[in-house]
C-alpha cells in the first residue's frame, strides 16, 4: 500500500445554486465529493436542488475539528451561513468552476 507523506484534510464545504438553497457537508475528497454533487449523486437533497456550485470551504487536519464545524454551521439561521459564505465569495462564484476543465474525471481519488 502507498503511503503519502501528505497530510491528510478534511473539508466542510457548502453547496448552493441560482436560488441559494444552500447544503453544507464534510469530506476528506473535496474533489471527488463536489463533483459527485455536480453528476447529481451521492445526495438526494443536492440532487433534488441541482446544487452544483461550490460556494465555501474550509479545510481541517482532523476530521473531529471538521465534523464538529460542519454541525456548527448547520445549526445557524440561514442568514448566518449566507453571511460566512459573502465575507470570502461575495459574487457567490462557483469556487470548483475550473477543478475539472480539461481533464478526465474521476482522476486522483
Amino acid at each position: 500500500m502507498h503511503h503519502s507523506t501528505r497530510q491528510r484534510s478534511f473539508f466542510v464545504y457548502v453547496m448552493s445554486n441560482r436560488s441559494k438553497t444552500l447544503y453544507t457537508g464534510v469530506t476528506n475528497n473535496l474533489l471527488r465529493r463536489v463533483w459527485e454533487h455536480k453528476q447529481g449523486v451521492g445526495s438526494e437533497f443536492c440532487a433534488h436542488y441541482k446544487l452544483d456550485r461550490l460556494v465555501y470551504f474550509e479545510e481541517f487536519r482532523y476530521v473531529d475539528n471538521a465534523i464538529a464545524r460542519e454541525k456548527q454551521i448547520k445549526g445557524w439561521l440561514r442568514i448566518r451561513k449566507i453571511a460566512l459564505i459573502v465575507a470570502q465569495n461575495p459574487t457567490w462564484s462557483d469556487l470548483s468552476a475550473e477543478w475539472y476543465v480539461g481533464r478526465p474525471w474521476p482522476q486522483g481519488t
